[in-house]
């Protein structure tokens, strides 16, 4: 084990209010017998000096007996508990904090959720069951040794060489999740995937056990995609990780994704980037309703594979009909997958089309004396296609346009 004294990283890392947050939760530990310590990504984030917001403290022990402490004598406000896992939420002076019970777990099932073993075991326990050693990493709140860093799997000297390590080599097994967080993190981070652990990698996806839980894939897919980097993908394709959720051979597009999110400001930009993956899938509906995608999600994706059957797009008309309800993601899906045949036609939309619209109603029509009819979509049809034609056309025109239309198919 090794143990180092990082006082001077935390004192300057956190604020002032953080640290009166952490001196109440110590003394109220102190007072109780209770060890606790920041664990994970917030001591992590503390050496590299970068940006974290979320405050995650475990307990050696039960911690939500410690949360129940922490409100009697701090004032604490215990906003959720789960008794499953020995979690609790707490608001301190403003700032939620997440308590968690040391504990251990097993895999009953590879690839599946596991079962808590232990609640309340040893740190070192605890530390052995995460995924990579330098988000082990224990830094002790305790008035005996506060500040010192606990680091039981050689995850600081890992920080320090920027390496990506397993704790162990059944972890991709356990849980396949792992492979996309260690992505993520090497994108985030600047990291390398340690020799060995990239061997495991390699190993996993040359015989991917699909029976796992997908909404857990699902859930680590929008953190790495939603990244949006041209060269994270890269290495995602290149290193066959797409693996995990499909069996068919994917090559990296020509055209560079991360540009096209920025130009277009997507919400669901991870999306785009998964569903180039997904559209090589033949029976595509059965996976997507594996990854458990919502309405949209699935309706983006679904809609992209029916553009891609369409033949007759050629004309302004018909591309502004094709794509008018459609999500941008889609239209991004399938000018990446059809650079050749649609890129032009999606962005002529997107950067021209799109921004044409007419404007009379049916409002108008009523108003001129024009009674509602079956004809009402056809003569709009004609109007768009007039107006798409020639964009300067006014208002006045366009009725008169409408008007002469409908006279002459009603004649």
């Amino acid at each position: 084990m090794n143990i180092v004294n990082l006082y001077e990283n935390y004192n300057n890392y956190f604020d002032a209010e953080l640290k009166t947050i952490f001196n109440k939760c110590s003394k109220t530990a102190a007072e109780n017998g209770y060890k606790i310590y920041l664990i994970g990504g917030i001591v992590r984030d503390m050496l590299l000096n970068r940006e974290n917001i979320d405050i995650d403290i475990t307990v050696e022990g039960n911690a939500i007996e410690f949360a129940k402490l922490l409100s009697e004598e701090s004032g604490a406000k215990i906003v959720s508990t789960h008794e499953d896992f020995g979690t609790a939420k707490v608001q301190l002076n403003g700032q939620k904090i997440d308590l968690a019970s040391t504990r251990s777990e097993i895999y009953k099932k590879a690839g599946h959720l596991p079962t808590v073993a232990e609640i309340g075991c040893s740190l070192e326990k605890d530390v052995i069951r995460r995924d990579f050693t330098i988000n082990s990493l224990a830094l002790s709140l305790n008035s005996d040794n506060f500040a010192q860093l606990v680091d039981y799997v050689g995850g600081y000297d890992d920080l320090k060489s920027k390496k990506l390590r397993i704790l162990h080599d059944k972890s991709f097994i356990d849980d396949p999740t792992r492979i996309i967080r260690g992505q993520k993190y090497s994108i985030r981070l600047g990291f390398e995937i340690e020799e060995h652990t990239y061997q495991l990698q390699k190993d996993y996806l040359q015989n991917v056990n699909y029976d796992m839980c997908y909404k857990r894939v699902t859930n680590e897919l929008k953190l790495i995609l939603g990244l949006n980097s041209q060269v994270g993908f890269e290495r995602f394709v290149n290193q066959k990780i797409y693996k995990l959720i499909s069996e068919k051979e994917i090559e990296n597009p020509k055209m560079n994704i991360e540009d096209l999110i920025k130009k277009y400001n997507l919400k669901n930009s991870w999306l785009v980037y998964l569903g180039v993956i997904l559209l090589k899938e033949e029976d595509l509906e059965p996976l997507v309703e594996k990854l458990e995608f919502t309405k949209k999600e699935k309706n983006i994706v679904m809609n992209a594979k029916k553009l891609l059957q369409l033949n007759a797009i050629e004309t302004d008309f018909d591309i502004y009909k094709a794509f008018e309800e459609m999500d941008i993601e889609t239209l991004l899906i399938l000018a990446v997958l059809d650079d050749q045949k649609c890129a032009g036609k999606v962005f002529r939309y997107l950067d021209y089309l799109r921004e044409i619209k007419l404007s009379v109603s049916g409002k108008d029509l009523l108003e001129i004396g024009i009674a509602p009819s079956k004809i009402f979509a056809e003569a709009f049809d004609y109007l768009l296609n007039a107006k798409l034609k020639n964009p300067q056309l006014t208002k006045e025109e366009e009725k008169k346009l409408l008007v002469e239309y409908i006279k002459s198919i009603t004649l």
